[in-house]
């Protein structure tokens, strides 16, 4: 009988055969909203770091964005003239005021060079390509077309056609005019912008040239 009612004071120590489960633990309520809210930790702005707090740098302060870009840039800026597309014999020249008319679209980002979540409004770079023969929806041999980028500086990066077009690739390219509500000054008038990108080694400020080529 004193080995019956020890094990059943053990057992009920235990939480076994009381009728009630024991819930685990489930995080502040607060906390859940935080998450759900925060998209694997990067909130509104696409690529922040988890870490990071929105506008701040790495030892927790306040960061003016224009001093980010600038210490990200390293050199005074090319001053740009109009962007001159071109793909075979057709070409296009925009500036500012002649873009401002045209649908834009607007991205919240990090930049990993300013430590800055920075928001750029522009034309989708494939709504400009369009008009000169570069096709919307890539097949077959179309995927041998790339582009150069290049700003006022010299500095060219280059970009498939599959990744400037949305048919095929969920990233957005481009062209920025504004910045923060602002018009792009020290890096512009216009920029290409990349998102999806774990750094900006892609963007290019000044952007004066994009010309579509095909790969042999």
């Amino acid at each position: 009988m004193r080995t019956m009612v020890c094990t059943a004071v053990f057992l009920f120590g235990l939480g076994v055969g009381t009728g009630t489960a024991q819930a685990p633990s489930q995080p502040p309520a607060a906390a859940m909203g935080q998450m759900s809210g925060m998209e694997m930790g990067q909130g509104k702005c696409m690529g922040m770091p988890m870490n990071m707090g929105q506008g701040k740098d790495m030892g927790g302060m306040a960061m003016d964005k224009g001093q980010g870009m600038k210490m990200e840039m390293g050199k005074p800026a090319v001053p740009a003239g109009p962007l001159r597309i071109s793909f075979g014999d057709k070409s296009a020249e925009w500036t500012a005021a002649t873009l401002a008319p045209l649908p834009h679209k607007t991205v919240s980002l990090w930049n990993e060079h300013a430590k800055a979540c920075q928001t750029y409004t522009g034309v989708p770079l494939i709504d400009l390509l369009k008009p000169l023969g570069v096709p919307e929806k890539p097949h077959g041999k179309d995927f041998r077309l790339y582009l150069v980028a290049e700003g006022s500086d010299g500095y060219q990066v280059v970009y498939s056609v599959g990744e400037v077009t949305p048919d095929v690739h969920d990233g957005t390219i481009l062209v920025a005019d504004t910045l923060d509500g602002k018009r792009i000054t020290d890096s512009g008038p216009l920029q290409l912008i990349a998102t999806g990108e774990k750094r900006p080694a892609r963007w290019v400020r000044n952007l004066t040239a994009i010309r579509v080529r095909t790969a042999e």
